[in-house]
């Protein structure tokens, strides 16, 4: 719409005059949108934008030593990391992303089940969608963020019943380590 049509009774070149467009950006197009953030929130970003690199740093070892030490457990887990030398892309990872491989891990584990039972038993991840977070975090997309697709799409996807996706965290690496050492082997 333009500032000349009426939105909810308003026609905004009448009432605003020269600041008919700000003005209908902000009461309308950014707030229905969402695209303007309060004061606070702008703050909030922003002081968190400055440890952005270190965080980012932190996440990228532990993700890359995480799926090192997933691999090299020997109970039948599959591990998907651009930052292992036998993944597809640790060639072109390796050439654009400057040594760190992200902080997303996937790990197909055998079974639907298996991959339940080993996100149900974890201590320290916690169970969200999101990604980039200081904490670690698990998913199993088949039955949350990929649940609208078809199995096909799915699977076209690299979505599995099996799989687990896991967004490495900042906590302490050998804490990591222990809590998904415990929860592969209870799940075995």
């Amino acid at each position: 719409t333009t500032p000349d049509e009426t939105y909810h009774g308003i026609i905004y070149t009448e009432k605003f005059g020269k600041g008919a467009y700000i003005t209908k950006a902000t009461s309308q197009l950014m707030r229905d949108l969402g695209s303007i953030q309060s004061p606070q929130n702008a703050f909030l970003n922003n002081l968190g934008l400055e440890t952005l690199g270190l965080r980012m740093q932190r996440q990228c070892e532990n993700a890359k030593e995480l799926a090192e030490f997933l691999r090299d457990m020997g109970v039948g887990l599959t591990v998907n990391y651009p930052g292992l030398p036998e993944s597809p892309y640790y060639e072109l990872a390796s050439r654009q992303l400057d040594g760190g491989y992200g902080a997303i891990i996937t790990v197909r584990t055998g079974s639907r089940e298996k991959a339940f039972e080993i996100i149900n038993t974890l201590k320290l991840p916690y169970i969200l969608s999101n990604i980039g977070d200081t904490k670690t975090l698990v998913l199993h997309p088949a039955s949350t963020i990929a649940v609208h697709l078809s199995k096909e799409d799915q699977l076209q996807s690299g979505v599995y019943e099996d799989l687990i996706r896991i967004s490495v965290g900042i906590e302490d690496i050998e804490d990591l380590k222990t809590d998904f050492e415990a929860a592969i082997r209870a799940a075995q």
